[in-house]
């Protein structure tokens, strides 16, 4: 896990601090799928702004993940640009909305931030093709190499009374 000590930023109010740091990536669990970063650490670039009642910090990088296609289980890549800010209140008294949940005892958990960052990214299906058409319900076959479709199912005996029902309405 990467993390940053903020004992080594002095920084009085306006002043800025700039620096690309090496942040570790895990792996994530996404829709029940596992995605793997590759490369696990990333170059990236971490400002912090002191304001005179807290600070500010971003954090910006570039991700690829690599895993299964939601829809036909192809192995697939996603990239992402991400870049996201985080503010953090000076007084201890503060709201806990204006603390960031990333800094502890003067560490700034980079790790846990970017993991944040890249999942909030992520679209709602991860896909190796937006046209991607996925597995046949009924043989598992990929539709993209193989379009078809199967006979009607005939229905289930345990339904003909409802059947019968419907038939009448």
């Amino acid at each position: 896990m990467t993390s940053f000590n903020l004992r080594a930023l002095k920084l009085r109010s306006g002043e800025r601090f700039q620096d690309e740091v090496e942040v570790q990536l895990v792996p994530l669990e996404f829709g029940g799928q596992r995605y793997l970063p590759v490369p696990e650490q990333v170059p990236a670039e971490l400002c912090a702004t002191r304001a005179s009642t807290g600070t500010v910090f971003e954090l910006s990088f570039d991700a690829r993940l690599h895993g299964p296609c939601q829809r036909c289980l192809r192995d697939t890549a996603i990239d992402r640009g991400i870049a996201v800010r985080e503010y953090h209140a000076a007084s201890r008294d503060a709201d806990e909305e204006l603390r960031s949940p990333y800094v502890s005892e003067d560490n700034l958990d980079l790790s846990a931030w970017a993991r944040d960052a890249l999942v909030l990214d992520l679209p709602a299906q991860i896909l190796h093709d937006p046209d991607c058409a996925g597995l046949c319900p009924v043989c598992g076959k990929d539709l993209n190499d193989e379009p078809h479709e199967h006979e009607e199912e005939h229905s289930d005996p345990r339904w003909a009374a409802l059947e019968q029902l419907r038939e009448q309405l």
